[in-house]
């Protein structure tokens, strides 16, 4: 090649106005259109400022980026609070627990709706503009891009010597044979080309701007999916014992809530049974504990008439019907116990479920005797026994009553016993885990002391006065499980997955265009330039124009360099006694090729 270059970036050349505006009017239509953006405009175009003009600048800030981006990092603020304080929608419990330990913010928190993060009007509104602002901004840009996509390449500035890549060479080639060889290989390097009169325009990289706008459009549907996953969605929780079992409807769950569009007659009609729970534990080492094995094992139904079908649940591994899916949540010991009164009757055998509070599934409750039990002279009463179990114990004075190991090597069941009314008919909401002692009476022991004793599996508690006994029969597993159903969520995962292919396009892709012209200099040998033009600044840009450039020249190979007509001589003539002074009379033929060097483009116009 005769003349090689790669221009700096405008910013580092320090040009005066007047070349900058002759670049923009050169450019022309090949250095717009790179980009979707829309243009910004000056103040002096903006309408006056009534009520239409108003509105007209409200919806333009709306609709741009930046406002759109603002919004997005106030919504990702807004979510913080939802986050770090206890919602409503979630534990109500909580949120009372937490209103009682902090009584001084309390109060503001509840004002600034900080307690109902998502459901909101400050946390709403940001969600809407949130949608309006990308709507707005995503269906202008749409439009262009298509147009974009329909136009050709627009054709060569008339210097190519401005643009950031650029080369030039000379060849014997004729010019319309280096013009086809030029739009053959740019077609087959996948470039849009087109020949446009002396010259060949081509362009790619239209999969950047596609990126940023498949982006824009995934957050969208990213906000809709969500919107609707929340208004529709349910969620509900079951703890089950082995052997029991849970159909799908509003009174079977234990804690329900659900979306405010949420229509209780759209449960997904399904029930399934916990056939039995296995769990294995790390025995030695320091993950001693550590579960190995954690699932549940149990049979299905679709619909009232479905075949039963056999499946395993475990912990990230939900069991799915119709797109409601079963989440294995939790698991404990259901210490099985049967009652007795005073006549020897028994009146009560039952599993039931025991709270774990430590990591070794140490467990409390309560077991609450309602009906069909008679004192020795044949009175209703109730009974209560607050209970304490372990499902390893350490044994009598090595340590406290607390288990050793998560898995059930050795039971314990502690006791102790209370008689009276538990209140089943006040009217107000009991905790199946926790006894109502306040119109209850305490056992006493032969020593007048509150009545407590430590049970292993078979061994039974006597009551006193011929109260009847309770005794420990053996231990069940118990696991919890959350029933949850929210529509909508493949399609927030396909907007997650098209958010960052998009995101990853519009940040790797270039979009950039090349020209190449070939046009006969003023000495008849063909001169060929090649130029190239990208949206942003890029190193790629000259060595994809270089790596082109070489496989042209296969076709146009150089031509050397035209030998100047005269040489200025080095010495003066000896004989005539005169020299060449340069410097009173400059040659014109080496100003001329000094021209040609800086701007090919002149020589080859001429």
């Amino acid at each position: 090649m005769s003349n090689t270059k790669s221009n700096p970036p405008a910013p580092e050349r320090e040009v005066p106005d007047e070349r900058e505006r002759e670049n923009a009017r050169e450019l022309g239509a090949a250095g717009s259109h790179l980009s979707t953006a829309p243009s910004e405009e000056s103040s002096a175009g903006l309408p006056t400022m009534g009520p239409i003009g108003w509105a007209r600048w409200f919806w333009r800030q709306l609709t741009s980026m930046r406002v759109a981006l603002i919004l997005l990092f106030l919504l990702s603020l807004g979510a913080i609070p939802g986050s770090l304080i206890p919602q409503n929608s979630v534990d109500e419990m909580k949120v009372e627990t937490f209103k009682k330990a902090h009584t001084t913010v309390s109060p503001i928190y509840e004002k600034l709706q900080f307690f109902d993060v998502y459901s909101s009007v400050w946390f709403s509104a940001i969600y809407i503009l949130l949608f309006v602002s990308l709507i707005g901004c995503i269906v202008p840009r749409t439009g262009q891009f298509v147009s974009q996509l329909r136009s050709r390449p627009p054709g060569a500035p008339r210097r190519l010597t401005r643009l950031p890549a650029y080369t030039t060479w000379r060849t014997a080639a004729e010019p319309e044979q280096v013009r086809e060889a030029a739009l053959a290989m740019m077609r087959k390097r996948r470039y849009r080309a087109h020949a446009v009169g002396d010259a060949v325009a081509a362009e790619k990289g239209y999969l950047r701007e596609a990126g940023n706008l498949v982006f824009h459009i995934a957050l969208i549907v990213m906000l809709v999916a969500f919107a609707v996953g929340q208004l529709y969605k349910s969620e509900g929780g079951k703890l089950i014992v082995e052997g029991d079992g849970f159909s799908n409807t509003l009174t079977q769950y234990d804690d329900f809530k659900s979306g405010s569009l949420f229509d209780t007659d759209s449960f997904s009609p399904f029930s399934f049974k916990l056939d039995k729970f296995i769990g294995t534990y790390e025995r030695s080492g320091p993950q001693r504990g550590t579960p190995r094995t954690y699932e549940a094992h149990v049979t299905y139904e679709k619909g009232a008439y479905g075949k039963p079908q056999k499946s395993v649940i475990r912990v990230n591994e939900p069991l799915v019907i119709d797109g409601t899916k079963v989440y294995l949540n939790a698991h404990g010991y259901a210490p099985v116990v049967s009652v007795k009164d005073g006549r020897g009757k028994e009146v009560y055998r039952s599993a039931v479920p025991l709270l774990p509070i430590d990591n070794n599934v140490t467990s409390s409750g309560a077991i609450k005797v309602f009906d069909g039990y008679r004192d020795k002279n044949g009175k209703k009463t109730q009974l209560g026994f607050q209970a304490f179990f372990v499902p390893t114990f350490a044994g009598n004075g090595k340590g406290t009553m607390f288990s050793q190991f998560p898995a059930a090597d050795m039971p314990v069941l502690a006791l102790n016993g209370y008689h009276g009314y538990l209140g089943p008919d006040s009217g107000l909401a009991q905790n199946v885990y926790q006894l109502d002692k306040s119109e209850m009476t305490e056992f006493k022991d032969a020593k007048d002391k509150q009545l407590k004793q430590r049970l292993l599996v078979g061994e039974t508690m006597k009551l006193p006065d011929g109260a009847g006994s309770i005794t420990f029969e053996g231990v069940q597993e118990w696991a919890s499980f959350q029933i949850t159903e929210q529509p909508a969520s493949g399609w927030a995962l396909t907007g997650a997955v098209a958010a960052i292919a998009g995101l990853a396009g519009s940040l790797f892709i270039q979009r950039r265009r090349v020209w190449v012209r070939a046009v006969r200099g003023a000495d008849g040998v063909t001169v060929v330039e090649m130029a190239g033009l990208g949206r942003s600044e890029s190193a790629k840009l000259p060595e994809e124009l270089a790596d082109l450039a070489v496989t042209l020249i296969e076709s146009a190979p150089t031509e050397p360099d035209a030998e100047p007509d005269a040489e200025p001589d080095a010495e003066p003539d000896a004989e005539s006694g005169t020299g060449s002074d340069s410097s009173s009379e400059p040659d014109s033929d080496s100003d001329s090729v000094e021209e040609s060097s800086e701007e090919p483009a002149e020589g080859a116009e001429k």
